[in-house]
Formats: C-alpha cells, sequence, structure tokens
C-alpha cells in the first residue's frame, strides 16, 4: 500500500547505477559549494528502506535502476516527479527490458528528462533509439523500434526470417545524428576535462611448447564445433567462442559439472611480477571467470587481494588502504569514482566487450586522477588475445571478425 508522501517542490529523481546510486552522486555533492545545500535521499536496500527513503523530504531522489519497477508499481497513480535524470541512458537501450517498458508507460508525464552516457551506441546506432525514445516518446526515431530498424538499416546475414545483424544504410548515420541534435549534446571529454596521460602497454606471456599444441587443438575443435553447429545461432556466436578460448589463455577451463581444470600459471605469474614492478603501489586487477578470481587469490594471497563488492571497499581503495584490488569489469558499474585510490590497471583477462573494456578504464582514467594512468594487459602470444586486443583498438570490428581471425590462424597451423 502507497503512503503519501510530499516531494519538496523542483526535487527530481535520479536513476543510477547501483554503486553509483550509493556512492557517487552524494560523493559529488559533498564536493562543490554550491551543491552543499541540498539534501539526497537514497532509495536503497529493502522494501521498507525504500518507502521510508521515498517519505523524506530531499531535493534529490535517487534509486538504483533494478528498482525503477518496483518504484512505479509503488507509487502507482501517485506518480510525482516531473523532472528524471537517468545516470548511464545507455542501460536502457535494450527496448524489451523491463526497466525500459516501465519507464516508456509513464514517459508522456514527464516535463523534463535528462539522459547522461558515455557510450550512447556501444554497439550500433540501433542502441540509440530507446534512449532517445525516453527523452521525445518517439517524435525524431519512430513511434516503435521496429520502425525506426527498418527505416535506417538493412538485414546482413540471415537464416530465413533470423537475422544474425542489421547494416546500416548509406547516409543513415548522419540522417540519425541530424533528426536528434536538437536534444543531445555531445562533450568530449579531452576537449573539456584535464585527464591525465594514459599509457597502453602488453606484457606478452608465452606458452610452453605442450601447452600451446594443446590449445591449437582446444581452438581448432571449438571453431569446428560453433561452424558445424546445426543451430545456426550458436555457429555464428563468436561470443561463445572467445569465452572458451580466454578461459584456456587464462590458464584453466571449466569442466562440465562447473568444476575446473587447471591449464597453465604463466599470467599469474606475469601478473605477479607486474604488481611487484608497481613497488607498493595500489594497483586494479581486472578479471574474466570466477576460476580467474579463485586462481588470483590464491597465487597472490601474501598480497591479501581484496575484491571489490561494498562501498567499504570503494572507501577503502580511495583511502589507499588497498594494495590490490580485484574487480570484474561487468560489476564496476558506470560513474564510479576512483581516481583517488591508485593508477594503475592490470587485465588479467581480457574482455570482447568494448563498452565494458572502455568504462573499466574510466574508472581509475577520469577528472581528478593526478598522475598518468598505466594500463597493463596480459597477453598470451599468438592466441586469441591477439585477437581481443585487435577488437579493442579497432572500434569497428564485429564478432564475425573474431571468427575469421580464429580460422585464419587455424588454416595456419594446419
Amino acid at each position: 500500500m502507497f503512503d503519501y508522501f510530499e516531494i519538496v517542490p523542483g526535487s527530481i529523481l535520479v536513476i543510477a547505477p547501483l554503486r553509483v546510486a550509493e556512492n557517487t552522486w552524494s560523493a559529488e555533492i559533498e564536493k562543490w559549494d554550491h551543491l552543499k545545500n541540498l539534501k539526497l535521499s537514497k532509495v536503497l536496500g529493502t522494501p521498507k528502506q525504500r518507502a521510508d527513503a521515498l517519505k523524506a523530504k530531499a531535493d534529490i531522489y535517487i534509486i538504483n535502476r533494478e528498482n525503477v519497477v518496483w518504484l512505479i508499481d509503488y507509487l502507482g497513480n501517485n506518480w510525482r516527479f516531473k523532472t528524471i535524470v537517468i545516470d548511464e541512458l545507455s542501460s536502457f537501450k535494450n527496448p524489451r527490458a523491463k526497466r525500459f517498458k516501465a519507464l516508456r508507460k509513464l514517459s508522456l508525464v514527464f516535463e523534463r528528462v535528462i539522459g547522461l552516457t558515455g557510450t550512447p551506441a556501444p554497439r550500433s546506432l540501433m542502441d540509440l533509439w530507446s534512449q532517445i525514445y525516453l527523452m521525445d516518446q518517439g517524435k525524431r526515431l519512430g513511434k516503435t523500434f521496429t520502425t525506426f530498424q527498418r527505416s535506417y538499416f538493412t538485414p546482413g546475414r540471415r537464416n530465413g526470417y533470423v537475422v544474425y545483424d542489421w547494416k546500416i544504410n548509406p547516409g543513415a548515420e548522419e540522417e540519425i545524428h541530424e533528426k536528434i541534435s536538437d536534444i543531445c549534446m555531445s562533450l568530449t571529454a579531452k576537449d573539456w576535462l584535464d585527464l591525465p596521460e594514459r599509457v597502453e602497454v602488453t606484457r606478452e606471456v608465452i606458452l610452453t611448447p605442450k601447452v600451446m599444441k594443446n590449445y591449437r587443438t582446444f581452438e581448432r575443435d571449438n571453431l569446428l564445433q560453433l561452424l558445424e553447429s546445426e543451430d545456426p545461432l550458436v555457429a555464428n556466436n563468436a561470443g561463445a567462442l572467445t569465452n572458451k578460448l580466454t578461459q584456456y589463455t587464462n590458464g584453466a577451463v571449466y569442466n562440465e559439472d562447473k568444476t575446473y581444470q587447471e591449464i597453465h600459471s604463466q599470467k599469474l605469474e606475469a601478473l605477479e611480477e607486474l604488481i611487484e614492478e608497481a613497488n607498493g603501489q595500489p594497483v586494479m586487477v581486472f578479471y574474466n571467470f570466477k576460476h580467474d578470481l579463485e586462481r588470483i587469490q590464491k597465487h597472490l594471497k601474501g598480497y591479501e587481494p581484496r575484491i571489490l563488492k561494498t562501498s567499504k571497499d570503494i572507501e577503502d581503495w580511495n583511502k589507499k588502504d588497498i594494495q590490490v584490488l580485484l574487480a570484474h569489469p561487468a560489476s564496476m558499474g558506470h560513474g564510479l569514482n576512483l581516481q583517488d585510490g591508485g593508477h594503475i590497471i592490470i587485465w588479467f583477462g581480457l574482455t570482447w566487450d568494448l563498452e565494458l573494456y572502455q568504462q573499466a578504464n574510466a574508472r581509475l582514467h577520469r577528472q581528478g586522477q593526478d598522475k598518468a594512468v598505466l594500463i597493463h594487459h596480459i597477453v598470451a602470444k599468438k592466441t586469441v588475445d591477439e585477437d581481443i586486443m585487435k577488437r579493442l583498438k579497432n572500434k569497428d570490428l564485429t564478432q564475425q571478425d573474431l571468427i575469421e581471425a580464429v580460422k585464419a590462424r587455424v588454416r595456419e597451423e594446419m
């Protein structure tokens, strides 16, 4: 049952990733003198805690995006917010997601919607439709996603009614940009912010002849399994192929029963060398798989590595009380301020996801960082790791390019 509460005139609702809602907005308000009088209410925690936070008088109410559906159901017809700020608008890019559908129903009652994101179209311009819809109810890019898709894109690879990818029509990119230009503003960080230098380094590891021979067999067998599959969706799933191959290059592979088999320790040894070279400076390590995490914790036991989980971990990192912080790029959250804790990043396992890669690096390479940011990539030579690095450097590569790269390497070895 909804209990009536009074919202201060002019108050706004901020929707953000959980850790950003917990830490970033309140921390930023405290930094700026002209914002210190604003009262922030965090609509987080249990249903009762969220309800109590809504009853409090505040200028800004902030909720994590996972609870948007709960908020709309809870308030029902008593929806009182007229201004909505969506921090990391790109997290609403999926038009089939519950969070988008929930906000879409309320879009007509918003007087103002402000969307913030550094990656508005991480995969393609098709990601823009739902984000723009929340701001203009479909006036610029169409009332439905299907209309938008058919207007600006042409099916690429397909099997019957199943379309694997879409190609943007000639001139469509410019037309889309023109249509949304009156409500969108792009600010390039390097043009407006005093960002620190960013240095990217590749630390190559060479797998032993025996391990490399086994990797080649593993690579060929998994590629053939995908290509020979009767399911065309599986046959074109470069993500599944990448997942398996990167497990191997990282040093362990999952068995069917969810246990894992350790293959080699070259990356663990390279990781320890890089941490030693940091000479006691704090280091942030990104890992891919749970077995990566377990093996890293065991190997670096003497460094007492901490996993990034809570607000206390963020606080301790920024106070430089943690020497080695372990984090999965998908759990970092957009907008987290971690630049006070260190300036060294190590990618133990690479990610194929360009958006995750960019956002994870941006936790340290951001305004307020007072040192050059050093980003290490541990790369197994002559493996899929090299293909992923090319993907990250050339943002236009597709998943199909990765399959073609693996094909080419397999042909060379045959």
